[in-house]
């Protein structure tokens, strides 16, 4: 049978801990003892800049699975996706994410022949009529000290709805010598059902596996840069 998945971004910010420097990472504990590491271990944003922070596509991914007769979960990716993230650290539950995907940039592991134009097709995202997957937060709510579920409106396949997505703030810098600019990164977790967007086909009848999953499940890994570092060093002079 055949499958599909699709997705959407978002963005958390969350933590506590002050770092011990705004120009070391937030996580480095190589030297600290056990105990003290524990205490360390947990990132935050403090000492990163406020201010419009872009998606790194370089360190960027947004995957995507369903299950395929309940015997695997299968597994493929959108290669095309945009995000800009409005983060003020002061105020991190008022951040604000938007997020575009293309469609057309799916990528199968391993596809049949046509087999990629079909999950393309009008049977499952249609990519020709709706060439844009889009993501808008609207509410951040911290879970933890570096945790959040971020709730938003995707709207896929010409349907708008609202989904959740767990997030983990990874840590961030406001700056390297080797970087003028600010980054940070986080990682997130959701699910949503496909038939919610209008996409039906293939779902096993009720009480069988035959067919591929309503439910689809998103990881995403997300590094955003920021505004520049007002304390680096001055630029090395030209040779």
């Amino acid at each position: 049978m055949k499958w599909l998945g699709v997705v959407a971004m978002a963005a958390l910010i969350a933590g506590s801990c002050s770092p011990e420097s705004e120009n070391a990472l937030i996580t480095d504990t190589s030297a600290a003892p056990a105990s003290e590491t524990a205490a360390a271990a947990t990132p935050s944003i403090e000492g990163l800049p406020a201010g419009d922070y872009k998606l790194d596509p370089a360190h960027s991914t947004l995957i995507f699975s369903a299950s395929h007769l309940g015997f695997s979960n299968y597994t493929a990716q959108f290669t095309t996706f945009n995000a800009d993230l409005k983060l003020d650290p002061a105020s991190p539950g008022e951040a604000v994410l938007t997020a575009s995907v293309d469609p057309a940039s799916l990528w199968l592991p391993n596809p049949p022949a046509g087999f990629v134009d079909e999950i393309k097709g009008k049977d499952w995202i249609d990519a020709r009529q709706f060439p844009q997957i889009t993501f808008q937060s609207t509410t951040i709510a911290k879970t933890g000290e570096n945790t959040a579920n971020v709730a938003g409106n995707l709207t896929l396949h010409g349907v708008t709805k609202p989904i959740m997505l767990e997030m983990v703030f990874n840590g961030g810098y406001a700056g390297h010598q080797y970087e003028p600019n600010a980054r940070l990164g986080f990682s997130a977790r959701g699910a949503f059902k496909r038939s919610d967007f209008g996409i039906a086909y293939g779902i096993p009848s009720p009480g069988s596996n035959m067919g591929v999953s309503d439910e689809v499940k998103v990881t995403i890994e997300a590094e955003f840069t920021g505004p520049p570092w007002k304390d680096a060093p001055p630029a090395p002079p030209a040779n």
